[in-house]
């Protein structure tokens, strides 16, 4: 199985860059995973926040194959610890998919047409992350996902 993120506009923040490079370096020893960072939408600043949503949703609509398994980084999703995400992504693992897609939208969330379309929905906290952030906490939660399936220390409970 493969992981895929795929984000909506660019991660500009060398810190932010950096945690994400360092935990996609170590999950490349668990799981062909890969991140997909695409332009934000030009002159947004002229159109509504439901437009800018469904503009958002056909890129990302163009971005997903048929057989993928998505899931949204969503404030209404469901909330997992640590422990609990691992065992959401050991279920996708033995279940055959090819690949899984976690999303994150853009500012104002998804379209109706990538809500239609997703498989699952998760939270990552009751708290609101800035959209960069969010990539550099889900790529690390996703690490320790891995390595607590795997028995590996560092995850402390």
């Amino acid at each position: 199985m493969k992981i895929k993120l795929l984000c909506i506009g660019k991660t500009d923040n060398e810190f932010i860059l950096q945690g994400i490079r360092e935990y996609e370096k170590r999950l490349k020893h668990y799981i062909p995973y890969d991140s997909l960072f695409l332009p934000d939408i030009k002159n947004s600043k002229n159109l509504t926040e439901i437009q800018q949503k469904e503009k958002e949703g056909e890129v990302l609509l163009n971005q997903l194959k048929d057989a993928d398994y998505i899931v949204l980084l969503d404030e209404k999703g469901k909330d997992y610890s640590s422990i609990d995400f691992s065992k959401f992504i050991e279920k996708q693992m033995v279940t055959g998919l090819k690949s899984v897609v976690f999303i994150v939208g853009g500012p104002y969330g998804f379209s109706k047409q990538i809500y239609d379309r997703a498989n699952a929905k998760i939270s990552l906290s009751k708290m609101t992350f800035s959209h960069q952030m969010v990539r550099l906490i889900f790529t690390e939660q996703l690490y320790r996902a891995m390595t607590i399936l795997k028995g590996e220390p560092y995850h402390h409970q």
